[in-house]
């Protein structure tokens, strides 16, 4: 049980939900359609504040309709439940979003988490920290790639970062998300949340028109130079290159 990233806010499958609350996910899917109906029958108040509609890929291959729920949503749902497995379900939410709120607020605690074994003395963490980046710094190929590409400045696609490694972006995304980084959230990919707080992507909102002619605003995923480094280490531990390291290793052999 995890908590998501959708746009920058802490959201949990319907799925999950269902389960914690001991009900069948259409069950639950089919109270939210009606507290949908009634929320939105305020001119105030937005259902997306508290439900957002998805869909999810079964293992038949089937792309099937959920919900994420916010945190409100959560709420929304507990105070509509009594009893035993009402307090425990808050009990779960609660827990879940607190403990992400004090990652985000406390965020030398990551460390400790790094180095479990590590006495908590923060410049003891931090030369355990620089220990291991100079262990992979010694891994790392002498090559110009690294130098030339990872300082450029500003935000890249997707399509841009697959580019250096001769693929599409499609096969980028496939490969993030077979490491579990990414997931597919409806038409866009966005990060799990335990990578969601690191600096590694941005949301670039930019305007289309649809079919009827009115305006419209989509959030594009694009990688910060950080998000960039993330890839270029992530894959490299796998012995993925980019073309240009490729070809400079098969110069250096």
């Amino acid at each position: 049980m995890e908590l998501l990233d959708f746009e920058g806010q802490s959201v949990l499958d319907s799925r999950d939900v269902a389960k914690m609350i001991g009900k069948e996910h259409k069950n639950l899917m089919r109270d939210i359609r009606t507290y949908i109906k009634d929320i939105e029958e305020s001119s105030n108040l937005s259902s997306r504040q508290f439900f957002i509609p998805s869909t999810y890929t079964s293992k038949q291959g089937k792309v099937l309709p959920n919900y994420l729920l916010t945190k409100q949503g959560c709420e929304f749902v507990a105070n509509k439940m009594t009893g035993k497995k009402g307090n425990q379900f808050t009990a779960q939410y609660v827990s879940l979003f607190n403990s992400m709120k004090k990652q985000i607020s406390n965020p030398t605690e990551k460390i400790y988490e790094m180095f479990p074994q590590t006495p908590r003395n923060f410049p003891q963490a931090l030369r355990a920290l620089a220990d291991s980046q100079e262990q992979l710094a010694k891994q790392k190929p002498k090559v110009d790639y690294y130098d030339s590409q990872m300082r450029n400045p500003g935000l890249m696609t997707s399509t841009e970062i697959a580019k250096d490694y001769g693929w599409s972006a499609r096969t980028l995304h496939k490969e993030l998300q077979k490491r579990h980084i990414l997931y597919k959230q409806g038409k866009h990919w966005v990060l799990y949340q335990k990578y969601a707080d690191k600096g590694y992507t941005q949301y670039e909102p930019y305007d289309f028109q649809k079919s009827n002619g009115q305006h419209g605003v989509h959030n594009n995923l694009k990688w910060t130079q950080k998000g960039k480094k993330f890839i270029y280490d992530l894959l490299a531990k796998d012995g993925i290159h980019p073309i240009l390291e490729q070809m400079n290793l098969l110069e250096m052999e």
